[in-house]
């Protein structure tokens, strides 16, 4: 696995797991809130509300948290965030797409750009890196959830275009506007994924190796770290044995 999955398991190896996981709940209401305020808060109505529902309770986030996500969406006086995407490129050349959710703009963009210069990268302009990258839906299953050849099958059945599979787990990918059909006949067969949503997945990768590999990883901990950020997405490749002594 590539990019943005290998480091979402280093990410998940790395550092207080109490810490990690009070910033995923973090990043959860977020996205649950503004899946409510955009559209109905109503999960039924909404796909990207369901979602995202979805993926906090596969997460194990408390039942209070997730309504209360959702009520503040409903409120005049509560926060108010804007989905910001920023451009820009790494060590090695690799391209990395962020995410943010915020409250101020201004301070997210002073906050990544200083991100990105410090650690061996800096930001591009809008469409300088997601030429690189297709926009697609994608839902994850923990390895145990089935044999790779059952997943597989249950993506061909429910109009998935790829499905890779590995001892990390599995991930499903279609196409974006079929992301809510797919997600929901792979619910029906396995029950609730870890998470289904929009992605980008890059179309090709580079190998990272040496020094740069470090550097790399410093830039994406500090992304990981921003609370604005909500999703980094990476071209890159690195070597199981590159991946094994970081993990160490």
């Amino acid at each position: 696995m590539a990019g943005h999955s290998k480091f979402k398991n280093i990410m998940h190896r790395k550092g207080a797991q109490d810490k990690k996981r009070s910033k995923l709940f973090s990043r959860l209401a977020k996205e649950i809130t503004v899946a409510a305020k955009i559209g109905a808060p109503d999960p039924d109505q909404n796909p990207r509300l369901r979602l995202a529902i979805q993926e906090a309770r596969a997460n194990n986030m408390p039942k209070d948290n997730i309504e209360r996500a959702v009520k503040k969406s409903q409120g005049n006086d509560g926060e108010s965030y804007d989905e910001i995407r920023y451009e820009g490129f790494g060590p090695a050349g690799i391209g990395l797409i962020v995410e943010a959710m915020t409250d101020n703009k201004n301070r997210t963009a002073s906050d990544v750009r200083t991100i990105f210069s410090k650690n061996g990268g800096n930001l591009g302009e809008t469409g300088s890196v997601s030429f690189m990258f297709d926009r697609v839906g994608c839902i994850t299953y923990p390895a145990e959830t089935a044999k790779a050849d059952d997943v597989l099958e249950a993506a061909i059945d429910s109009g998935a275009e790829d499905c890779v599979s590995s001892e990390d787990g599995h991930e499903i990918f279609c196409a974006d506007t079929d992301l809510s059909d797919v997600a929901a006949a792979l619910t029906d067969r396995f029950g609730d994924p870890i998470s289904a949503k929009l992605i980008w997945r890059p179309k090709n990768t580079i190998e990272v190796t040496g020094d740069s590999v470090s550097t790399l990883m410093k830039l994406l901990e500090s992304l990981d770290d921003n609370d604005d950020v909500q999703n980094v997405y990476a071209n890159f490749d690195i070597s199981d044995e590159e991946m094994a002594s970081l993990a160490g």
